[in-house]
């Protein structure tokens, strides 16, 4: 038997999970349809995504089709929720991108057709709910071929489209398909142009291989809530995705790309395998990149669909699995052996929050928070004790509801958040140096000489050691290595620092006194010594906006753009209507949905997506109150990674 790893993609309300679930039922997995509005349906199984009707964590469920066992992971499509989309992402095989004849492209539709190229992911849209009053299909194709890929290729063909007696059928490749075929295939022209034609077979070969070569798309016409097209889509994602055989020899490696917590296992880590078989009580190498390899012991392997999941004992290579025992594992992590693998960020977070728990659960509220920000490693948290202060990043207000539910519910802890405030960076302003020589009180000896570079806008974070073994050692080196990215989590204005490159200049140990946990106690020190001699710019977050409106309003959206400190594009106005984009400070937008809904009345459409940042002086934006001890308050810095304080 092969096996196929599936993602399910959409904006949200396009009707994935419906379509998930006529899925299983048409493969006979169920005997009867569950329904998103009743909170009935396989992969909204929390009883928080029944109560809103919407995904907040990604579900796997799988079905057989024709000797091809098919793993579908169904992925949340709201945007606080990107993270989960993030992480399955990186263990696919394929993807169905499920859109909305009604909506057509959405801001999510655009972010997950992105990172599905990026990720050079084979792609079957969906173009769902034709059946919903006014909607117009064919534009919506044509939209998606002028702004997606001019390769993606109708595969069935509709009829009585925005009625009740909406229907699809099976049709030969349109001409325009064809060429669009021929023009990724030398060969293949060379036939059509002496024949002027092509086979049935020629034409479905061709499709077959340039869909999983990614160079074309084809599209299903549906509606999943009448079950109509479900048919065609599943025939699609069997022909034209690609299944692998489960592989059983080999040293095992795969990836964790899930991390879930269970009431009598604890930790369980979700794995996609690549090679190799592992079995309950195997003893697992654990890779991380920055960080010291560690091993794990198998307690239990899980198959898991939906709610429920079997011991099974054994999973091989291309399976997905749930594993317990992992206790250190986290989102990333590659075990039995080092990969290379792709990762994207689809998502940021842009606002952080104060948390307040129940008088006395303090130790309680930290250890839950920090168990479900293993499930959601951008949720990263601080606690500062010097003012008993917990500070949570955030995407957006959905998902501070749900994680004030799911502290409720799992947790038995009420909580309530202060207002959300803006993530800024910073970045150093120019070159600078930095030395410290770690070498008293004995016994200790750590050396460390840093360079820090600002890097254009973007640029993250890069590493690079200058010196050799015959210096510094290469554990030693690796200690610092490990060291930097923590200590760049608060810089000189208390954010996190990017856009840099550090480079170790020089170093030294000694042969009798240096103790192995020595460069992790200077690192920071010369961390910081470098980013004060470099000085600091502030970096504010930007998101664009897209809004449409009626023409009316162009007057009044651009005033309240620049008084939003926004730059615009042209406004395009057309059959009455203005559209236009705008790049804004998150600072001075974080109100703007709701303030543009009042001036349209509710008829206006407004979406943003993360921009990037830029330059913010000080006096516009903020600083941020630093958390814990500071390197550069040295010897209390000693003592306190001593344990002396």
């Amino acid at each position: 038997m092969q096996i196929m790893n599936l993602g399910i993609l959409a904006h949200v309300d396009a009707g994935k999970t419906t379509t998930v679930e006529q899925m299983l039922y048409l493969s006979g997995k169920l005997r009867s349809l569950g329904s998103v509005d009743k909170g009935s349906t396989q992969t909204d199984f929390l009883s928080i995504e029944r109560q809103r009707g919407i995904s907040v964590t990604s579900a796997a469920v799988d079905l057989e089709m024709e000797g091809v066992k098919i793993g579908i992971i169904d992925t949340p499509g709201h945007m606080d929720f990107t993270g989960e989309v993030e992480r399955a992402l990186s263990v696919l095989d394929g993807a169905v991108l499920v859109v909305s004849a009604a909506e057509g492209i959405q801001s999510q539709t655009k972010r997950f057709w992105k990172a599905l190229r990026q990720m050079k992911l084979p792609t079957i849209i969906f173009l769902n709910k034709i059946d919903r009053v006014g909607c117009d299909p064919n534009a919506v194709l044509k939209a998606l071929q002028k702004e997606f890929s001019p390769g993606i290729i109708p595969i069935n063909q509709y009829q009585n489209a925005g009625t009740a007696d909406v229907a699809v059928e099976n049709c030969t490749l349109s001409e325009d398909s064809i060429l669009e075929l021929c023009e990724n295939d030398s060969d293949l022209a060379e036939r059509y142009l002496e024949h002027g034609v092509l086979s049935a077979a020629e034409a479905e070969a061709a499709l077959i291989h340039q869909t999983r070569e990614c160079l074309v798309f084809p599209l299903a016409y549906g509606a999943a809530g009448l079950g109509i097209g479900v048919a065609d889509l599943m025939e699609a994602i069997r022909l034209y995705l690609p299944a692998n055989p489960i592989l059983s020899d080999g040293e095992p490696a795969g990836i964790v790309y899930k991390i879930e917590h269970d009431k009598t296992r604890g930790k369980v880590a979700h794995i996609r395998l690549y090679e190799g078989a592992l079995r309950n009580r195997d003893v697992l190498n654990v890779y991380r990149r920055g960080a010291e390899p560690f091993q794990e012991k198998i307690t239990q392997i899980r198959k898991v669909s939906g709610s429920r999941h079997e011991d099974v004992g054994l999973f091989c290579g291309n399976e997905i699995a749930a594993v317990c025992g992992m206790a250190g594992a986290k989102v990333g992590d590659m075990v039995g052996r080092m990969m290379e693998r792709q990762n994207i960020r689809l998502s940021e977070p842009l606002y952080s929050v104060r948390l307040y728990g129940p008088e006395g659960k303090e130790r309680e509220l930290i250890q839950a928070i920090s168990e479900l920000s293993d499930e959601d490693p951008l949720m990263d948290y601080a606690w500062n004790p010097d003012v008993r202060e917990l500070v949570i990043r955030i995407m957006g207000k959905i998902q501070l509801e749900i994680l004030e539910y799911l502290l409720l519910e799992r947790y038995g802890l009420g909580v309530t958040f202060s207002s959300p405030s803006v993530i800024y960076r910073e970045t150093p302003a120019s070159p600078g140096i930095g030395l410290e020589a770690y070498t008293m009180p004995k016994p200790c000896w750590a050396v460390v000489k840093l360079l820090v570079e600002p890097l254009a806008r973007g640029g993250g974070y890069y590493y690079e050691t200058a010196i050799s073994d015959n210096i510094l050692q290469q554990r030693y080196r690796n200690h610092i290595e490990i060291a930097i990215p923590e200590a760049l989590k608060q810089g000189r204005l208390g954010w996190e620092v990017t856009d840099l490159k550090v480079t170790l200049i020089d170093g030294e140990s000694h042969k009798f006194h240096t103790h192995p946990l020595d460069f992790f106690l200077a690192t920071p020190i010369a961390v910081m010594k470098a980013l004060d001699n470099a000085g600091s710019v502030l970096l504010e977050p930007l998101v664009k906006l897209q809004l449409q409106a009626d023409e009316g309003l162009a007057g009044r959206i651009i005033g309240d753009i620049l008084e939003m400190r926004g730059t615009f594009d042209t406004p395009v106005i057309a059959k009455g209507l203005v559209e236009m984009e705008a790049i804004v400070p998150v600072a001075a937008s974080m109100d703007y949905h709701t303030q543009f809904s009042s001036l349209s009345s509710g008829n206006g459409i407004i979406t943003s997506d993360f921009y990037g940042y830029k330059d913010c002086p000080l006096e516009i934006g903020a600083t941020a109150r630093r958390r814990g001890v500071d390197p550069l308050d040295r010897d209390k810095w000693i003592l306190h990674k001593r344990g002396a304080l």
